[in-house]
């Protein structure tokens, strides 16, 4: 390995795990990925390490992960939010077991992933407060992600272990999985099919992949992120029936049809994030703008049609 810099990414064979490998091997980086499962032909990347290990299992994991690494990205956990028991495991007391498992081989920093999720009901545009007490998210998922969150800035506050908690807002871009509504959307227009919608008259943040990828890069660069929860998203909601009009039009084609999902009763009008912290602490905003991403989304999905 040399002098090269060395990233861990459990999770690094999922959406964002994929664009982050790809984008620290181009760096030269020594870059090692964990999952549980192998990566999917179209995310396997040559020259990635692939380690297969679940992180609920603190001895394999021991066992697995006994080098150095520089920094960790952690984006482990599962998309599907309805294995309650499942979702706990992986995401909290995964989280617990990989820094348990890097105590003595301590990175110069960990920067785990969480969610908007974790800000439960509170009003947009959602700042980065850590209430001292605990709040429910009404999710399993957001309230597992929340406990991970709370301790690990425990740990920094006591011992001042590096982390950093990067909430991420929605994410998009090539390559992600078909259950999310950008490439949904895309797809079922690509076809010209007819597709069910909800109303849309609810509002969502949606950022680009390759400016979350440089957000997670600064954040490793800077010393100042320690300890703090940063919100990163696009900062500026889009509503969900304009963007979904807006992607028909770009593809050219596709048959939406309006009302025919309702929305949750717990489902928030408005969720989108204040980005000023992100901007202060790690000099980041976001630079690829709605169109420009969704062009560039557009063109992947046309031109990869055995991945739609």
């Amino acid at each position: 390995m040399g002098n090269k810099k060395k990233i861990l990414i459990p999770g690094g064979t999922g959406f964002i795990g994929y664009h982050l490998c790809l984008f620290f091997k181009k760096k030269n980086w020594v870059v090692h990925s964990v999952s549980k499962t192998k990566p999917k032909a179209n995310r396997r990347i040559k020259g990635i390490k692939y380690i297969y290990c679940d992180v609920t299992d603190r001895k394999n994991l021991k066992k697995k992960l006994h080098r150095y690494y520089d920094y960790i990205v952690n984006l482990s956990g599962y998309v599907d939010h309805s294995k309650s028991k499942s979702i706990k495991k992986v995401h909290f007391d995964g989280c617990k077991n990989l820094v348990f498992n890097f105590q003595a081989k301590r990175p110069k920093k960990f920067i785990q992933i969480g969610s908007s999720i974790e800000y439960g009901r509170s009003d947009s545009p959602q700042k980065e407060k850590l209430v001292k007490k605990k709040i429910n998210t009404f999710s399993v998922y957001g309230n597992s992600k929340l406990a991970s969150t709370y301790f690990l800035l425990d740990l920094y506050r006591r011992n001042k272990f590096p982390v950093t908690v990067l909430r991420l807002y929605l994410v998009y871009g090539p390559n992600q999985d078909d259950n999310r509504v950008i490439p949904f959307v895309t797809n079922s227009s690509i076809k010209n099919k007819e597709f069910k919608c909800s109303p849309g008259y609810q509002f969502r943040d949606f950022t680009f992949i390759d400016d979350v990828v440089r957000a997670i890069y600064k954040s490793i660069k800077s010393k100042r992120s320690s300890g703090e929860i940063i919100n990163i998203g696009y900062g500026k909601p889009t509503k969900i029936k304009n963007l979904i009009m807006l992607l028909v039009k770009l593809v050219g084609k596709g048959k939406p049809i309006f009302s025919k999902i309702k929305l949750r009763s717990d489902e928030p009008i408005k969720l989108y994030p204040s980005i000023f912290k992100a901007k202060e602490l790690i000099n980041w905003v976001p630079q690829i703008s709605l169109k420009k991403g969704l062009l560039r989304t557009i063109k992947f999905y046309k031109n990869n049609s055995k991945y739609v």
